[in-house]
């Protein structure tokens, strides 16, 4: 297990008191130093976490005993970073590589956001959002706390819907398990961004992303932030990720505009690498969505 940071570590170019959050983790750290398992980096914290939706797909490793062990960064952005993580039963032998997106503590974050896509969405506890609206350190950390739970939330229900999303395995404070759209040594699935697909190809992959969006906007939602660097392609199936900021199209007041936004992004691309204007129209699409989410 490794040796929890002195507090003057955590950041050693930030002067002041701890924030909770630092305060939270240190306390996490000296009990894992004490109570370290045989192998791996920490234990379990499944028992305490709040789990994804049943049926629970068979590859999820519920035992107590199991090990987590840290593989790595695969990701890094201005919110959250997601990284590498094996899960492990000692007990059978099963094991699982999962992503696991961590939001960033106080210090670092900016959540520039934040205003336009929680419309919809305010606290209604008059001190949280004074917190929130004010960026206090206290205000910061619950934002990285609802956008946790919002992220959460919000892949549970589009997986039971059926919209190609990771399975959301669970939700541990700031931290978001979740399925590993890759394969099993570790390496990530493309982004589309990343692709330069074949005629054939680049046709069935709009089509599969329509049918996503449909979906999406039967719920009477957009993803809110979709372009081609958070969408993959794992052997042909199209997957959305980076979900915190799905937007209610119906309640928030700029839910159209955030539904064009996203329709003429991933637009653009398909458009960009050769696939026919008939199919790739951004209004065409847009009038669709809109009229499948019920917008005047």
């Amino acid at each position: 297990m490794r040796r929890a940071a002195a507090p003057n570590q955590l950041n050693p170019n930030r002067k002041g008191r701890l924030t909770l959050e630092e305060k939270a983790r240190l306390a996490i750290d000296r009990e894992n130093e004490e109570m370290a398992p045989p192998e791996g980096d920490r234990w379990t914290n499944w028992p305490d976490a709040g789990h994804g939706p049943e049926p629970l797909p068979e590859w999820v490793i519920t035992e107590q005993g199991a090990c987590d062990y840290e593989l790595g960064v695969l990701k890094t952005g201005k919110e959250a970073d997601v990284f590498l993580l094996r899960r492990v039963s000692p007990e059978t032998g099963a094991e699982v590589t999962m992503a696991a997106k961590r939001y960033r503590s106080n210090e670092h974050r900016t959540f520039q956001r934040d205003a336009g896509y929680l419309e919809g969405r305010r606290l209604r506890r008059t001190r949280d959002m004074r917190a929130i609206e004010g960026r206090t350190s206290f205000g910061m950390n619950l934002i990285a706390q609802q956008w946790a739970i919002a992220e959460f939330g919000a892949l549970a229900e589009l997986w039971q819907a059926g919209v190609p999303v990771p399975y959301p395995v669970q939700l541990y404070g700031t931290e978001l398990l979740m399925e590993f759209i890759g394969e099993p040594d570790g390496t990530a699935a493309p982004r589309l961004a990343q692709l330069r697909p074949e005629p054939d190809e680049l046709l069935d992959l709009w089509e599969q992303l329509i049918s996503a969006l449909l979906a999406l906007a039967e719920r009477g939602q957009t993803h809110g932030d979709l372009s081609p660097y958070n969408i993959l392609v794992h052997h042909g199936r199209l997957v959305l990720i980076d979900l915190p900021q799905v937007v209610d199209v119906v309640v928030n007041p700029n839910g159209r505009e955030f539904l064009s936004r996203d329709v003429h992004n991933v637009s653009k691309w398909f458009a960009a690498h050769g696939l026919a204007e008939r199919h790739a129209d951004p209004e065409t699409l847009v009038a669709m969505l809109a009229n499948e989410a019920r917008l005047s």
